[in-house]
């Protein structure tokens, strides 16, 4: 057991490496009554290609998701109401490169991290119950799919890479998922459901001794190698579409625009990575910016404009997006900022004063448990301590942020994604 002060944030981390392979945290907060745990595998929607023991294994889309839905099966009980007589509210997700199972609870804390580390360690699949949930994830891709959000940015991805898995939906598709058998569940599950491969997190004011000592007991060893992972042959700088568009019912067209960067690497220059992301994109057009102002004042976006860098293994982009009635002017703009901001650099005082704003978004993140676990999950899978991150966010210059700029915001690595209204089209 190691416990970690982190002074500056006033927080401490007491961490262990388990005799089963787990790696499992826990940060204390005295005199809170909420207790939050969060069980993470080291697996998403892109890893359904993947090399383990000298085999080759190609999953259909959709089986981490699936395998998120299934795991809520019991041989001999009901999960959900395992957690009901304690008291605890559960769920989970799955993304691109997580799968996350959690529980929240003021009371009864043991029983109900006992009941977590219990489910995700028990696969359940039989023909039968795979068969039942069919019916549910299509239904469930199938209202994504009726989603002009979902929609466009699904597009966009798919526009920007050629092979990525990241260009492929999350819960797959209705006819993907009509692969996925029991046999394809269990596969997955013991190639990337290793402990060596997870990690747990618990916030709140608990016993790191008890944490340790249930997750030693119900959490059964395993592999410690992993699988490699396939994401496809390297990808050329440019989309591999510059322009996808589609029709659905909705009042006002809807777009989002992207540029293909870098790919993150593995370690703290992924954090720094994205923290210069996340900046270049505030300084180029998030709500602080001059150009965000115009196109507001010019009613060529609304307050439901966002924009943001995405960094996933392999995949790293700068998108924007959100409704409006030219969505071709809102990318024009965009461009034009960007070759403005080459030519006279960034704004020194917007600079700070952005990345003050962001370091303190993320200090107040340090108040959600769910934030806490995430991250702290989502960064150790990437080899990043997440404690870290103020020293990183203060080392970042803002001529890092211009070379961002300039070498991912052009035209050539930009794709656009645009939603019309069925009725104007």
């Amino acid at each position: 057991m190691i416990e970690k002060p982190y002074p500056q944030l006033g927080e401490t981390v007491v961490e262990a490496r388990l005799s089963n392979g787990l790696l499992t945290r826990v940060v204390r907060k005295p005199g809170f009554a909420k207790a939050y745990a969060f069980a993470a595998v080291n697996y998403g929607s892109m890893d359904s290609r993947f090399r383990l023991n000298g085999r080759e294994y190609d999953a259909p889309m959709g089986v981490a998701h699936y395998l998120e839905h299934k795991l809520f099966d019991m041989p001999d009980c009901d999960v959900n109401q395992l957690f009901s007589r304690y008291g605890g509210s559960p769920n989970a997700f799955t993304s691109y490169d997580m799968t996350a199972y959690y529980v929240e609870c003021t009371e009864h804390f043991r029983e109900n991290l006992e009941i977590l580390l219990n489910y995700v360690s028990t696969p359940y699949f039989t023909a039968e119950t795979v068969e039942k949930e069919r019916g549910i994830i299509a239904q469930e891709i199938r209202m994504y799919e009726d989603s002009a959000d979902s929609k466009v940015y699904e597009n966009l991805y798919a526009a920007l890479y050629a092979h990525h898995p990241v260009r492929n939906s999350i819960a797959g598709t209705v006819e993907s998922i009509g692969d996925i058998t029991e046999q394809t569940l269990y596969q997955c599950y013991e190639a990337f459901y290793t402990p060596a491969n997870m990690m747990l997190c618990v916030v709140g004011d608990v016993d790191p001794e008890l944490v340790f000592r249930i997750a030693e007991q119900l959490v059964p060893g395993g592999r410690t190698s992993l699988p490699e992972r396939d994401y496809g042959p390297d990808e050329p700088d440019t989309p591999a579409e510059k322009r996808v568009e589609d029709k659905m019912e909705i009042s006002m067209p809807m777009f989002g625009f992207g540029f293909k960067a870098k790919p993150a690497v593995y370690g703290e220059d992924s954090m720094t990575q994205e923290i210069i992301g996340e900046l270049a994109a505030e300084v180029l057009m998030g709500e602080s910016s001059p150009l965000y102002a115009r196109l507001y004042e010019q009613n060529l976006i609304d307050s439901g404009f966002s924009c943001g860098y995405e960094g996933l293994r392999s995949a790293s982009m700068l998108t924007a997006g959100g409704d409006s009635r030219d969505p071709e002017a809102v990318c024009a703009e965009i461009l034009k900022e960007a070759q403005r901001i080459r030519r006279d650099g960034v704004d020194p005082e917007l600079f700070q004063r952005l990345k003050k704003s962001a370091l303190g978004r993320r200090m107040r993140d340090l108040d959600g448990f769910e934030s806490i676990c995430y991250r702290t999950c989502a960064y150790e899978f990437e080899g990043v301590d997440y404690y870290r991150f103020p020293e990183l966010f203060r080392a970042v210059t803002r001529e890092q942020v211009a070379r961002f700029l300039d070498e991912t915001v052009c035209e050539s690595k930009s794709a656009i994604s645009v939603i019309w209204p069925k009725e104007n089209r």
